[in-house]
């Protein structure tokens, strides 16, 4: 049970950190370039992870970033298409479409890397889940839907 409550306590964290950016993205003006504001809290992302680097224990750098450049290009052009989506969602549909997004992330996520890349364990209370997310988008559609 403790490591539900880590997980627990770290999914909040995110899900919190993931309210307070489309907050400011809602707050912020729009811009010409719809890439100001993601380029700016990007740089301000990266400034507060520098400091918070500071508290943990020192690594071999070079050596890491020789080992994982390939994942972190990855990761990199996934983080590039996940604030480019959420700029475009959250402008053009507005925050209650986090619901869309928290789904298809969760089934693309948990399916695709999860499941099928990493071969994870998968038993029936994920694939209820999983179902259970399937109807979650089928009625945010049938919610949107124009009357």
């Amino acid at each position: 049970m403790e490591s539900f409550s880590r997980a627990f306590l770290f999914a909040l964290l995110a899900a919190v950190g993931n309210g307070i950016f489309v907050y400011g993205q809602k707050k912020a003006g729009i811009s010409g370039n719809p890439f100001t504001f993601i380029i700016w809290s990007l740089l301000i992302c990266v400034g507060l992870l520098a400091l918070a680097a500071l508290f943990f224990p020192k690594a071999d750098y070079v050596e890491y970033i020789r080992n994982n450049y390939q994942p972190a290009l990855l990761s990199g052009a996934g983080l590039f298409l996940t604030y480019v989506g959420f700029y475009f969602l959250y402008t053009q549909f507005g925050a209650a479409y986090y619901i869309l997004y928290g789904i298809l992330s969760m089934l693309t996520t948990s399916i695709i890397v999860g499941l099928v890349i990493f071969r994870e364990e998968y038993n029936v209370y994920y694939l209820l889940a999983t179902l259970s997310a399937m109807l979650t988008v089928f009625l945010f559609f049938l919610g949107k839907k124009p009357k």
